[in-house]
């Protein structure tokens, strides 16, 4: 039996850092939209563990967030869990869409279907990082903390268009500039970014003050009223592209 589990990118529509707490970690506060982008995870049962890719290339050792996933769930399981892994990768990685983490929760649900495990998700999801536990489920929510506090909101029915110009940014970087320039609204982190890569600043001067990045970058999105205008807002731009769709919860 072959599972294959969608992926779903996410969008933040805005994201206000509030501080650093005692422990060193930066809390904030942003409203996170599911949007239709996805990859493609596969799941076969194997006498060993591995992992192959299509797309954008990401890494295949210890460093993968679907190989951190399954080995998060072998502990929780308290057994070996040996599965064929196959990631056909749409959401550039380092672009602040939420792939790896969306990659991780898609392995999660898929190994407690695949292996019929009955444990805690959410925990589990918590203890691989901050966006995991909303790719459990999907859909809107305000995320506040280190992103793990969620609150479930209505759905932002909504076309965007996205542009990427090919920069794969640190997340970790990215808030450590942010302790020397903060940053306005709608997403503060946005100066911090430009100051880890000048280029995401260049990238943004030509798409226009209608771009909003998301997440620590370095992706971009524009609302629009369809489809038709989102494919209008990305015609013409030198670099990758996406036109997608905000979806609700998966589960």
């Amino acid at each position: 039996m072959t599972l294959v589990v969608p992926a779903r990118a996410k969008l933040n529509l805005d994201l206000a850092v509030l501080g650093r707490t005692e422990g060193g970690f930066h809390e904030i506060r942003t409203h996170i939209q599911a949007i239709d982008l996805h990859d493609l995870l596969e799941l076969t049962p194997a006498d060993r563990t591995s992992i192959t890719t299509t797309g954008h290339a990401v890494p295949q050792d210890g460093d993968n967030s679907v190989l951190k996933a399954h080995e998060a769930m072998q502990q929780e399981a308290g057994r070996d869990l040996p599965t064929r892994f196959h990631l056909d990768k749409h959401i550039p990685p380092g672009s602040g869409l939420g792939g790896a983490s969306s990659d991780a929760a898609a392995a999660l649900r898929g190994l407690a279907a695949l292996h019929n495990l009955k444990v805690d998700l959410g925990a589990v999801a918590a203890s691989i990082g901050a966006d995991v536990p909303f790719f459990l489920n999907g859909g809107a929510a305000t995320a506040e903390g280190r992103g793990e506090r969620l609150t479930r909101l209505p759905i932002d029915r909504a076309w965007f268009a996205i542009a990427w110009p090919g920069v794969e940014l640190s997340t970790a970087a990215v808030y450590r500039a942010w302790d020397d320039v903060n940053g306005d609204r709608p997403n503060q982190l946005r100066a911090a970014a430009e100051r880890v890569e000048p280029r995401v600043k260049e990238f943004a001067a030509g798409l226009g003050p209608q771009w909003q990045m998301t997440g620590s970058g370095s992706a971009f999105f524009t609302r629009c009223p369809d489809e038709r205008s989102a494919r209008q807002a990305t015609a013409g731009l030198d670099c990758w592209t996406a036109v997608t769709h905000s979806v609700g919860p998966w589960a």
